[in-house]
């Protein structure tokens, strides 16, 4: 395959979904990966890309969707979340679990597994979006801001290991972004997720999705950091202006 491609993770729904439409629209072949296929398949055909069923939390799961993809030029390491608001002292170890293996063992898996082939396509890039998390901390949020910051920490460690290998990195760190992100944090509760948002004018998926695009627009010579974004009425996690 001769075409561009790209790879994104967590593509059902969200910056995801934004992202491989956004990379579409540059003519990259875009091979789109969640567990929720048949949003997948809707997405992929839209768009003409390829949809693999991935759950970066599983190693066959990950060899398959690997093993499917031919060539990559773009890695985008999208799949993540976060569960509950605990103390530490009432942390739920199950949803530390999920919170590591997702961000931070789905990030080291996809990436271990395609870094030969970014590395063969002459100009690889890969981005991982982490959050404003992966800097900063904030009461009830451990679980999160250590998966977090661990996951930024993997990827920013690539930067001086991949020195001299024609691949760039690009690190994302999202304010609030208006996805299912909180549903997911939640358990489902759309009404508790609705009042994260309430009061501000968060950012959207396709902000973040727009920014992935012009990074990987970028020519060879040109590495694109670490990138943080916040919506307007945002000064940290948990620090926002709110409109009554």
């Amino acid at each position: 395959m001769s075409t561009r491609s790209a790879v994104v993770t967590g593509a059902s729904s969200g910056i995801g979904e934004a992202t491989a439409r956004e990379l579409a629209k540059q003519g990259y072949h875009v091979y789109v990966g969640a567990r929720r296929v048949d949003r997948l398949e809707q997405l992929a055909q839209e768009i003409g890309g390829t949809a693999l069923a991935l759950d970066v939390t599983d190693d066959e799961s990950v060899r398959a969707f690997c093993d499917a993809v031919e060539r990559v030029d773009v890695l985008v390491n999208n799949a993540g979340g976060a569960k509950g608001l605990a103390t530490v002292a009432e942390a739920d170890l199950d949803d530390w679990r999920w919170m590591w293996e997702t961000n931070v063992l789905g990030t080291l898996r996809l990436t271990k597994a395609l870094l030969p082939k970014l590395i063969d396509s002459g100009d690889g890039l890969i981005v991982t979006v982490t959050s404003i998390a992966a800097f900063d901390t904030y009461d009830n949020g451990s679980g999160y801001t250590s998966a977090k910051h661990a996951q930024g920490v993997l990827h920013r460690t690539l930067r001086g290991e991949l020195l001299g290998q024609p691949v760039r990195l690009t690190e994302i760190a999202p304010g609030a972004v208006e996805t299912e992100f909180s549903l997911v944090r939640f358990d489902g509760d759309a009404d508790r997720a609705a009042k994260v948002y309430e009061g501000i004018d968060p950012l959207l998926a396709q902000d973040i999705a727009e920014i992935i695009a012009f990074a990987a627009s970028r020519p060879p010579h040109v590495d694109l950091d670490t990138i943080v974004v916040k919506p307007r009425d945002q000064a940290g996690p948990g620090r926002f202006s709110r409109r009554s």
